[in-house]
């Protein structure tokens, strides 16, 4: 896997870069999905740069799709929020789609990486990633949403969090229950990661408490082989 690193970002000569080790395996990492869409003002783009901004303040990485809406909140929140700490080394990680629309990389991004398929794409996200934060979003949101899911089902990657924010995924959510798993067409277990939040706190105390166990050598999300990085 090759990603770009923006002027931004200081590089070593050494044949160790920094960034190699910044983008170690047991590095602590939240992706970010959502809308292109949504602009500043809104009342979502705000709850998602905040909340990035506290990740980057507590030196953690994010993860998002590199381009504008809800992607450029994340990332521009969490150049915010890792500025206030001179030794924060957590980075703005974008991995960007070549659409028939023009999306560019975002500002706000110290590493990024162009795909032309959103399934290599999304395997880069589960690469990278220990919990996943799935912010208001459309078609594309909610098929990462679900290709991420899928993939803990069968477990192709690990049992990670996925972390449903805002009120428009309680219906969904409802409609899996009462439909296919009361159908028995799902098991009850493959609910067991899913967390619905309204609020930015409530997905802070879950990420906060899964870094406390990634620190402590517990429940530690660990991808399964053939998603490490190379």
């Amino acid at each position: 896997m090759v990603l770009k690193v923006t002027k931004k970002t200081k590089v070593s000569k050494s044949k160790k870069s920094p960034i190699k080790k910044e983008l170690a395996f047991n590095h602590f990492r939240v992706a970010i999905f959502g809308s292109a869409r949504i602009k500043k003002g809104d009342p979502r783009y705000k709850t998602v740069n905040s909340l990035a901004t506290k990740l980057g303040e507590r030196g953690f990485d994010v993860v998002t799709g590199g381009g504008p809406g809800l992607m450029q909140a994340a990332n521009s929140g969490h150049h915010s929020g890792k500025k206030k700490n001179k030794k924060n080394h957590s980075h703005s990680i974008g991995l960007n789609i070549k659409l028939p629309f023009e999306q560019h990389p975002g500002k706000h991004l110290d590493v990024y990486k162009n795909f032309d398929r959103f399934s290599n794409r999304l395997d880069t996200f589960m690469t990278l990633s220990n919990v996943v934060v799935v912010a208001p979003g459309g078609i594309g949101t909610v098929l990462e949403f679900f290709y991420t899911w899928q993939l803990i089902q069968v477990k192709h990657t690990c049992n990670m969090p996925i972390i449903l924010l805002g009120s428009m995924y309680k219906g969904l959510i409802d409609w899996i229950k009462k439909g296919p798993l009361k159908h028995k067409l799902m098991s009850k277990d493959d609910m067991k990661n899913i967390y619905l939040a309204t609020k930015q706190s409530e997905v802070l105390k879950i990420i906060d408490q899964l870094n406390n166990d990634h620190q402590a050598g517990k429940h530690i999300c660990h991808n399964f082989s053939k998603y490490k990085l190379k």
